[in-house]
């Protein structure tokens, strides 16, 4: 009895809700059919399947073509077309033309795109924004390319500044992306390639790459990766980069996202694959390394001396950022013998008055530095950097005058969440901050000794981590050929290969075609 109750109980726990699908069965059919010749039932359809005229937004015009003596209509958004192209280039010839005709491409001054006679095909490029003209007896849909979605124009990076190099960065129109990377790579190998993510909202997802240096394996794969998603809706990159990622709840990223096209056009010619989206300000780079979101776009653009001393600036910074909070607390808990008798005296008179252990104090002041930079994001630009600066003066001051937090502290949480900007990458700012709390609970435990630990059973997952197939340290480990571009960059000159771990057609740089 017990194990039959027992039994009830797991399979009620383990089975998998049930829900009932609610989309119309029959309209799903309908878009598998052709249209038909018959005038009024193509008419009755389309207005059916985009619900006018209670979608108002939806606009029909019916008419006469005058040269062929028949009756046609057009169907188009009218928030996501160009009105004047339309009544200029489509329906002023279709009804003012006398010229016998027997092609509706010889009656019209403005390009048909396409024919199709799919029902669902014709109602995808609609949602788009293009326009369909359908015609009397004809078992094809003329389709135009009006689309004019309106957007921001090309402005500057707000993520990734830089002091020399290009200062454009992509924006929301999908089309002004693919140009900025066109203009940078004049090449007739460079591909655009379509795919659809997903079948309720088909997001539309591009994939560009240089087919001489891409390799056909990696290709293969990031399509697999895409086609299997199994979603109703990925509306942007960053989510898109979510169902990607081999592990997606890993600290580290192991895809980076780059809201400049140089950056974007960089990683191509090195035999990388991106991915553009529409409503998207940003692309993806598959696959990606440490190193990659390690460097700075401008890394490239100064002097190799000047280049070098900021990557080894923000080497330093990553360490201090990640290692400055936690060694603090370990040295003053558990190793004061490594303090200089001077500097201890001075660290316990500070620490006097203060009624809270060190971990307590820097827990405190990290969580209130957060909550700073934070805050200092999301109210106005106009206010924001003010906010984040009175903030932390007052909040610092008040506290060390309160005897709540001893100065030395101010000086650690300081040093370490300015280091922490240096990063510019967003998601590898975030894998450093949260990794500092982290280290900052282990030196709390053990001291030295379990940063130390924490620090190899970091390392041990992070030389774990892939980026479709590529070891996240490569070429580093496992050693690859390649130009050697990691922590001290070689003058352009030295820079005469492409990455061996992503196996490019071509490993060569050349500036000839051989």
């Amino acid at each position: 009895m017990k194990k039959s109750i027992l039994k009830s109980v797991k399979k009620l726990f383990n089975k998998e809700p049930h829900f009932k699908e609610k989309s119309n069965q029959d309209r799903i059919n309908l878009k598998h059919r052709d249209i038909s010749t018959d005038y009024d039932e193509n008419l009755e359809i389309f207005k059916s399947i985009f619900s006018i005229p209670k979608n108002s937004d939806v606009k029909v015009r019916e008419f006469t073509i005058r040269t062929l003596n028949r009756r046609a209509f057009i169907l188009y958004i009218g928030t996501m077309v160009d009105g004047a192209y339309i009544q200029e280039g489509i329906l002023k010839p279709l009804i003012e033309n006398v010229q016998p005709s027997r092609k509706i491409e010889d009656i019209l001054s403005f390009p048909v795109e396409e024919t199709k006679s799919k029902i669902g095909e014709i109602t995808e490029d609609i949602t788009s924004g293009n326009t369909a003209l359908f015609v009397e007896g004809d078992h094809q849909c003329y389709l135009f390319a009006t689309t004019n979605i309106k957007g921001r124009a090309i402005e500057k990076s707000d993520n990734e500044v830089i002091v020399r190099g290009a200062k454009e960065a992509f924006n929301e129109k999908l089309f002004d992306n693919i140009g900025l990377i066109r203009k940078k790579i004049k090449n007739e190998n460079l591909i655009v390639e379509h795919l659809v993510v997903t079948v309720r909202s088909r997001n539309d997802v591009f994939l560009v790459y240089e087919k001489d240096l891409a390799d056909e394996k990696l290709l293969q794969s990031i399509k697999k990766r895409i086609n299997s998603i199994d979603s109703d809706s990925v509306i942007d990159l960053s989510i898109l980069e979510q169902f990607l990622e081999e592990r997606p709840r890993s600290l580290f990223p192991t895809i980076l996202n780059t809201e400049r096209p140089d950056r974007a056009v960089s990683f191509i010619e090195e035999g990388h694959i991106i991915l553009l989206m529409s409503n998207s300000p940003n692309c993806l780079v598959l696959p990606a390394t440490f190193w990659a979101l390690f460097h700075s776009p401008e890394d490239h653009y100064l002097r190799t001396p000047y280049g070098n001393f900021i990557r080894l600036l923000r080497l330093v910074a990553l360490f201090i950022s990640m290692f400055a909070s936690a060694f603090y607390i370990a040295i003053t808990n558990y190793h004061v013998g490594m303090i200089p008798p001077d500097l201890l005296m001075a660290i316990a008179g500070t620490r006097e008055r203060v009624p809270f252990p060190s971990i307590i104090e820097i827990l405190m002041m990290e969580l209130a530095f957060e909550l700073i930079r934070e805050a200092g994001l999301r109210v106005p630009s106009p206010i924001g950097p003010t906010i984040g600066i009175v903030g932390a003066l007052i909040l610092g001051q008040a506290a060390v005058q309160a005897n709540i937090i001893s100065p030395i502290v101010i000086i650690v949480i300081a040093l370490s969440g300015l280091s922490s900007f240096i990063i510019s990458d967003v998601s590898m700012n975030f894998a450093i901050r949260i990794s500092r709390f982290l280290l900052i609970f282990s030196a709390g435990f053990m001291g030295i000794y379990g940063m130390a630990g924490l620090i190899i059973l970091g390392l041990y997952y992070l030389v774990s981590l892939k980026s479709f197939g590529v070891p996240y340290f490569a070429p580093l480990t496992p050693h690859t050929f390649s130009a050697k571009d990691l922590i001290i960059r070689p003058v352009p000159m030295k820079l005469k290969f492409r990455p061996g771990y992503l196996k490019p057609k071509d490993m060569v740089r050349q500036g000839k075609d051989s």
